[in-house]
């Protein structure tokens, strides 16, 4: 099958490959664009390893074709930290307070809940818990993972957890 050149900013910085018309952009971007960390769990869309952001938009990777992204604007957990080696504030919280445990679900529940902040820097619980709905975790209980995006929101806010509660 012929390929196709496929240009995108991926992370900042404008990257182009070759994918044949059928290559998920997950498939892209781990493979060709050899950033490893969006990860592939069930490829139907149903677990949510995969989310990256992709034009202002929580996306899971496997639904979407590479062709699909030409010209867009993605970002992915390997975009996350600073240059320096600073991680963003939600990766932090979730290090701190312990939102993860085998780590294979993090980065796209950490996709998930910046863009989630990005559309409600304060939110409630409950918003928390239905905006990462689609993300699953097989370790967690949820417990941790709502505590440190809570945590994350707070720290991004300037306020402390009480605080952010009330």
């Amino acid at each position: 099958m012929a390929k196709i050149n496929v240009t995108m900013t991926v992370n900042g910085e404008e990257v182009s490959g070759l994918a044949e018309p059928r290559t998920l952009l997950v498939h892209f971007i781990r493979e060709t664009l050899n950033l490893t960390g969006t990860h592939i769990g069930c490829e139907t869309s149903h677990c949510g390893a995969c989310t990256i952001d992709l034009d202002g938009v929580s996306v899971k990777s496997c639904t979407r074709f590479a062709v699909q992204a030409e010209g867009a604007q993605i970002r992915t957990i390997e975009g996350m930290a600073e240059a320096n080696g600073t991680l963003h504030q939600l990766q932090e919280s979730f290090r701190q307070m312990h939102g993860l445990q085998c780590g294979y679900c993090t980065p796209g529940m950490i996709l998930r809940a910046w863009r989630l902040l990005q559309e409600n820097p304060h939110p409630s619980e409950d918003d928390i818990r239905q905006g990462i709905a689609g993300n699953l975790c097989r370790c967690t209980g949820y417990q941790n993972i709502v505590k440190a995006i809570q945590h994350a929101a707070a720290t991004l806010n300037g306020e402390t957890i009480a605080e952010a509660a009330q």
